[in-house]
């Protein structure tokens, strides 16, 4: 990946919205927005006597809850009975069960729905949560798990129980199937989900004994997948916030194939969703998918032999044992800290369904609103006691945390709320972010693609009005292949100086950051987040994007993307600037708007005043054509009137000789155009190129604002 790291301040000409709670001068009425914040604690309890029996029958007036040694008064209350799962009989199969189940096409998503108030669709039920990690499982484990559900399913699920269906696989969490006692729903999901699927996303987390294969593409596999275990506890975490919409108790059984630590991140990650676990009611029930296995010393198949002393000295055959407990200590330690219990070296995966099933027994549901309306992510200690001198073994929760501001976020916050927001299917729209991909050939193989990314600037100068003397703003970019896997990231972070002229001009222009990645031809998606650091607000963008393959292209001339600007800046002239200036002369280097010391702008919103020139800007490539042949370019802007497209304004045609001496020919085009002579609107840009020998043509249309 080359990374391009100037941030420039430009110009821009979008419209600014404006909004006001005060009256205005013809004695309009003023108008107010408050906000009602209020945070509900749920507790379940189960109590037993001292021979481990249930005793039923309390009320509300039988507890006492105290937080940090506050009493809080109960406001929700209720008796949620269940049968004991192991005198209960389980549904028999239909005999025509196995006809009426339903290939599905294609698996459809669903959302995890709360209980409306005065309903009792969980009342009384068992709420089980199927959740599949495809990205750490391989195919043969994918199958075994998949097998082991729909077991379950079909002998020995309950009446009272409710099962929901969750997979993650490709970056984000995707709910298949809500709560639902349909066992033929259930089956004909279980067996619609592709085996395979998200399978290779999570990264070999090995030891020195272990080979790396990443290595042969000059970029170590790590470098890609160091996040991948933050991005699985995550999407756990994400997944316990889901469930936490109901108030039941949920149990939440995680098919995988362990999960392996490897920094203080991952410890701040899992802590995260221990904590959300926690707060949500949902316990954790792993279940290792691998089952009872002997791996060979010297590593699988699946695998390179390693090299070096390593195989000799018996440090390989250790660390290949250590990956494994160590993977398995995470889903131990995922159950031990949310009162489940993990299934380990055991190929009777059902059985770690069984054991979350009959965990479950009769319990009471209370609720109260917290004194505290702190934010501040401290623990929070909770305390139930029966009243009236009775006795009983009281089995709940201990405490949670608090929910935190972001003026008290530490580094590893920061840090996971970038990634929970990347990972977030739905965007996030605190900051406004526009963005434009663009693509240029390197050689026949590698495609330059420059990014450009506007910020409104009006948006960042709220840090100033808040005595804030610079903003740092965090950028992550990520692009993930047509199967889901990312191929390319960018992680970037600046300092603005917020002076009084700094923040005047950030009132009315925006901030733009360039990036670019190195790809070959195919279909992409890129996301990309921007936080601002001073207010925590955070903006994503995505969108998809085709990198072709020019290569093939032989009946009409092969062109790079067509870049509009308004402007040329010089690096010198940045608002602020970045520490890798190697890297970034390095990068800088290979970028074609790079022009004579000074980068063209991409107009990425395509708004232009005409009092300014315009640039269009493209490359053609010749490969095959010896010699290059001159090219002949020109751009017209067409304009509807009264239901007809007219010409506005066709340009000189220009001529273009200049291809460079490599194989590709590259014959860069430029054009200025003067746009006084339109007026204001808005008009159809098509930009024209004609070979001047072989009568190969290339025609590309946008639409464009003169204001």
């Amino acid at each position: 990946m080359r990374k391009l790291l100037p941030l420039l301040l430009i110009p821009s000409l979008l419209a600014q919205q404006t909004g006001s709670n005060k009256a205005s001068a013809d004695g309009q009425e003023q108008v107010f927005t408050m906000r009602v914040t209020s945070n509900l604690v749920v507790e379940t309890v189960t109590v037993k006597d001292k021979k481990g029996n249930l005793i039923p029958g309390l009320t509300a007036k039988d507890f006492t809850i105290t937080e940090n040694g506050a009493e809080q008064n109960i406001r929700l209350f209720e008796f949620q009975k269940l049968s004991d799962p192991s005198a209960a009989v389980p549904l028999e199969p239909s005999k025509n069960e196995t006809e009426k189940v339903k290939i599905y096409d294609r698996l459809s998503r669903s959302q995890i729905a709360g209980e409306s108030a005065g309903a009792t669709k969980y009342r009384d039920h068992r709420l089980m949560a199927m959740y599949f990690d495809m990205s750490s499982m391989p195919p043969v484990d994918q199958l075994r798990a998949l097998q082991a559900a729909e077991k379950f399913v079909r002998t020995q699920m309950l009446p009272e129980d409710l099962v929901s269906i969750l997979r993650y696989g490709g970056g984000a969490v995707d709910v298949l199937q809500d709560f639902t006692a349909d066992r033929n729903r259930l089956l004909s999901i279980l067996q619609t989900m592709i085996v395979g699927e998200g399978q290779g996303m999570a990264g070999d987390n090995s030891g020195d004994g272990t080979s790396d294969p990443g290595a042969a593409f000059g970029q170590d596999d790590a470098e890609f997948n160091i996040f991948n275990t933050d991005r699985q506890l995550a999407a756990l975490q994400t997944t316990a916030d889901m469930l936490g919409r109901v108030s039941e108790k949920k149990s939440l059984l995680y098919f995988g194939s362990g999960l392996s630590l490897n920094g203080l991140n991952n410890q701040a990650q899992l802590h995260a969703a221990t904590n959300a676990a926690i707060r949500a009611g949902v316990s954790f029930w792993p279940i290792d998918a691998r089952g009872l296995v002997a791996t060979p010393p010297m590593g699988d198949a699946t695998q390179s032999s390693p090299g070096g002393l390593a195989m000799y000295t018996g440090a390989s055959a250790t660390s290949v044992t250590n990956a494994r407990v160590q993977s398995q200590d995470t889903l131990f330690a995922l159950a031990e800290d949310t009162g489940g219990k993990a299934l380990l070296d055991n190929n009777d995966l059902t059985r770690g369904i069984r054991n979350a099933q009959q965990a479950m027994s009769s319990y009471y549901l209370l609720g109260y609103y917290t004194t505290n309306a702190e934010k501040d992510g401290k623990f929070r200690r909770i305390k139930i006691t029966l009243n009236n001198g009775q006795e009983g073994v009281l089995e709940y929760r201990q405490g949670y945390y608090a929910g935190k501001d972001f003026s008290k976020f530490n580094t590893a916050d920061k840090e996971r709320q970038l990634e929970d927001s990347l990972m977030q299917p739905d965007p996030v729209t605190d900051l406004t972010i526009a963005m434009e991909v663009n693509f240029f050939q390197l050689n026949r193989a590698e495609y330059f693609v420059p990014i450009a990314v506007k910020i409104p600037g009006r948006e960042l100068a709220l840090a100033k009005k808040r005595g804030a003397q610079h903003t740092m703003i965090d950028f992550i970019g990520e692009v993930k292949d047509s199967y889901g896997s990312t191929v390319q990231n960018l992680r970037d972070t600046v300092d603005i100086k917020l002076t009084d002229s700094t923040a005047q001009e950030l009132a009315t222009r925006p901030i733009q950051y360039d990036g670019g990645f190195t790809l070959l031809p195919g279909k992409y998606v890129i996301k990309f987040l921007a936080r601002d650091n001073e207010t925590g607000r955070i903006g994503t963008y995505q969108a998809s994007f085709t990198v072709p393959n020019l290569n093939k292209q032989t009946e009409r001339l092969a062109i790079s993307s067509v870049v509009l600007s308004s402007q040329r800046v010089a690096t010198s002239q940045a608002l602020f600037n970045v520490e890798k200036q190697k890297q970034q002369a390095k990068n800088d280097a290979v970028n074609p708007l790079m022009i004579g010391g000074e980068k063209l702008i991409p107009s990425v919103t395509r708004v232009f005043h005409h009092a300014r020139p315009a640039t269009i800007f493209l490359q053609a490539y010749q490969q095959g054509t010896t010699p290059a042949e001159p090219l002949l370019a020109y751009a017209t802007f067409f304009r509807t009137h009264d239901g007809k497209q007219e010409v506005a304004m066709q340009t000189p045609t220009v001529m273009a000789s200049n291809a460079s001496a490599t194989q590709l020919h590259v014959t860069p085009i430029a054009m200025t155009i003067p746009l006084d002579q339109l007026e204001p609107g808005e008009y159809t840009c098509q930009v024209t190129v004609l070979g001047a020998a072989d009568q190969k043509s290339f025609f590309w249309q946008a639409k464009v604002q003169v204001q």
